[in-house]
């Protein structure tokens, strides 16, 4: 394997370097910080205040909607809300909770623990807008399966807004970005970890030299996962992700509990230092240059994986999957990220130096028993292979953008994915990791610039779906038909009643609308509408010959579907008197 490794070094490593150099290219401000680290900061910044603090006025909201009390087993989607929580936390909750924040406190002292916590509120906002334009310009399909991400609401959100060229372009640049960088960050890398950790922890040599088995299991079981799709990762994850989670969070609060004495200082120390001149440099160095590229954050906030995970969900209000997604930098950076630090902190590990980030965070374990080590090693084996079959979907879906929607696309990047875990776990693959690290950070450029473009969009979203909320206008799901945390396969009889009233809805608007259009008295015409129109509200639809059914009521409005729910763009509905204002100053529309 030593030649291969060389071999790999030599072919990207200079690449590898030079790409680094570009997309981590620092400025010379406390102590060095990356314009890319300016980048996903002031988009976090910018959207909790263009969102009005919904991490913290709309907390309470988001409990119901994790419950389902707002999504029907008979909306568009392949998985739960709670399902899709699960699959991106799967993606983001691991080796950045346990390496890169004992990394961190290394670097800048215990303080850096605090900046990564203040950094997980601020993105909340951003898994927010991901999760909403993502649902918002999913594309479904005629047979149920969704696809969407970033590269969907770059190219169909920057289309409806009057920028379709530049959403190409920014669209395909992302799945470019996006494809590379999920192979490497979380596959090879995860692989690699995993399987080094795994066999110096059982401390077999045999394991060590040969750590191409430990891949070909890993690879096995993913395999045996990802060929069922998105409601087969959505299924291992939410079981997993709860799981991986309690176990890991109880081991650590067994270290605190057993430090009890320590804890006040630790905390103390977290504080004080997070605000002092080595705290707060040693805490951007830590999360902007260690976190970033080994952890980005830790949560990922920025680089658009929520809006791939969230777009599979079962709505018909995009700005579910926003309030959803809220939590996941909450449960990541905030809880997990802040438990370990504190763990690290009254152990005192982190005074002991050394770089690698697992071994601090085992020997905090080892503070418990000699035997406790092992546990944290079933907690970063999980880890690493639930964060593998996340990546998985995102990658899929990059790659069925850019070659085609077809099973032929699908099958071929399964095996191709399962196969690279054995490579990963392999072979030493530094100049790849640190390659595709760059590109997982070059994913946030396009990402956050459509955000930036749709932020109006996307404010009128998230304001109408609470402010409906709050006032009973979205009333809540029969609890028989809402959708459960892991149960959300509807009954045939739901499916043929809620097609039915679809049916009856349609056809109900569609009498206003014609009702409407033949009024003499009906108010004039608003400027925005063509002449073609009979009145403000449009022509009225006529039924489908082939069908007898009347087309989509989005469709006739001219507004983008998310699944049938229109987008703030929709040309019809009324103003509500009110309701939250949009940016001109005008009420929001409740379309």
């Amino acid at each position: 394997m030593n030649e291969i490794d060389a071999w790999i070094e030599r072919v990207f490593g200079p690449v590898a370097t030079w790409l680094s150099n570009i997309v981590f290219f620092e400025i010379d401000v406390a102590g060095g910080i990356p314009i890319i680290v300016v980048w996903l900061m002031a988009a976090a910044v910018f959207l909790t205040v263009w969102l009005r603090f919904q991490p913290i006025t709309g907390l309470k909201h988001s409990i119901k909607v994790i419950r389902g009390k707002y999504t029907a087993k008979t909306d568009p989607g392949e998985v739960s809300s709670f399902q899709a929580l699960a699959t991106e936390l799967s993606g983001t909750v691991g080796l950045g909770n346990i390496a890169g924040v004992a990394v961190a406190i290394v670097a800048g002292g215990p303080g850096a623990a605090l900046w990564i916590a203040i950094f997980g509120f601020f993105g909340m906002s951003v898994k927010m807008a991901e999760a909403t334009l993502g649902v918002m310009f999913r594309k479904v399909n005629a047979d149920g399966t969704t696809e969407g991400g970033p590269m969907y609401f770059l190219r169909d959100g920057l289309a409806s807004i009057g920028r379709k060229k530049l959403g190409g372009v920014l669209a395909t640049m992302y799945a470019i970005f996006a494809l590379v960088g999920v192979f490497g960050a979380g596959n090879l890398f995860q692989a690699n970890q995993v399987a080094a950790i795994v066999s110096s922890g059982i401390g077999s040599e045999f394991l060590v030299n040969n750590k191409w088995l430990i891949g070909v299991v890993m690879a096995i079981l993913v395999g045996i996962v990802i060929l069922g799709g998105v409601k087969a990762i959505a299924r291992w994850t939410s079981a997993l992700t709860p799981a991986m989670a309690v176990l890991y969070v109880l081991c650590v609060l067994l270290i605190v509990v057993l430090n009890i004495e320590a804890v006040p200082n630790a905390i103390g120390q977290i504080f004080s230092g997070a605000f002092t001149a080595e705290g707060v440099t040693g805490g951007i160095i830590g999360v902007a240059v260690v976190g970033i590229q080994r952890a980005l954050f830790s949560n990922a906030a920025g680089v658009g994986s929520a809006a791939m995970a969230h777009s599979a969900s079962k709505t018909k209000e995009p700005a579910t999957e926003g309030f959803t997604a809220m939590w996941e930098p909450l449960i990541d950076s905030v809880v997990v990220c802040m438990l370990t630090a504190i763990a690290i902190v009254v152990t005192g590990v982190y005074t002991t130096g050394g770089e690698d980030g697992v071994q601090l965070t085992s020997q905090a374990f080892g503070t418990v028993a000699p035997w406790f080590p092992y546990v944290l090693l079933v907690a970063v084996a999980l880890f690493g292979f639930s964060t593998v079959l996340a990546y998985a979907y995102y990658g899929e879906l990059n790659a069925m953008y850019l070659f085609g929607s077809t099973k032929s696309v699908q099958t071929t990047f399964r095996v191709i994915w399962a196969l690279a875990v054995v490579v990963g776990a392999a072979i030493s693959l530094d100049s790849v990791i640190a390659f595709s690290d760059a590109m997982f950070f070059l994913m946030a450029v396009p990402n956050l610039l459509g955000i930036y473009f749709l932020a109006k969009v996307l404010r009128l979203e998230i304001l109408r779906h609470k402010y409906r909320a709050s006032t009973g206008a979205l009333g809540e799901v029969d609890e028989d038909l809402q959708v459960g945390m892991r149960d959300h396969e509807p009954t045939e009889e739901q499916v043929a009643q809620a097609e039915l009233a679809e049916r009856e809805e349609q056809q109900r608007l569609t009498e206003v609308r014609r009702t409407l259009s033949d009024d003499p008295d009906f108010p004039v015409r608003a400027d925005h509408h063509g002449e073609d129109l009979t009145s403000p509200m449009g022509a009225p639809a006529e039924p489908i010959p082939e069908t007898g059914q009347f087309p989509a009521v989005a469709e006739e409005g001219g507004s983008h579907v998310a699944g049938g729910a229109a987008t703030a763009t929709a040309t019809a509905g009324d103003r509500i008197p009110g309701a939250p204002q949009d940016i001109d100053g005008t009420p929001s529309r409740d379309a």
